[in-house]
């Protein structure tokens, strides 16, 4: 399976250094690489974890090969799910955008947003993520 993983879902995977079920491959927008580094960063800054912990949550994110993607494409896509879906902006449409366009589910954890993307794209919990499908 192909799993969008929104920046909720994905923080969580960093901070438990969790690794998906064999065979889930995962994709984000580009986004997601920036979105992580402020989180993080503003996370550090607030003495909330430390900048090693930071840093090492980071590290397991590259070493995840999460797939970032970020073309025109994606942006008029996540363009036309904001304006059908009534939002301000396009960030959390880049996400549902993208798995319109290469996955089969998107995975956050953010019951708004599910409930949002799931009138547009398929939507799968953590659990399904990580793991082993039924063969």
């Amino acid at each position: 399976m192909r799993y969008v993983i929104a920046l909720d879902a994905a923080l969580r995977l960093f901070r438990d250094r969790a690794t998906p079920a064999p065979g889930t491959r995962l994709v984000a927008p580009a986004l997601l690489r920036s979105q992580a580094v402020a989180y993080l960063y503003a996370q550090a800054r607030r003495g909330q974890i430390d900048r090693t912990e930071a840093r090492a949550q980071l590290d397991h994110m590259r070493a995840l090969n999460i797939r970032l993607l970020g073309d025109r494409v994606l942006q008029a896509a996540a363009w036309d799910v904001a304006e059908r879906l009534g939002w301000n902006d396009t960030f959390a449409a880049e996400y549902v955008a993208l798995t319109r366009l290469q996955a089969d589910a998107l995975v956050t954890l953010d019951l708004s947003l599910a409930e949002a993307a799931r009138t547009l794209v398929p939507v799968a919990s953590w659990d399904q993520m990580m793991s082993v499908p039924p063969v």
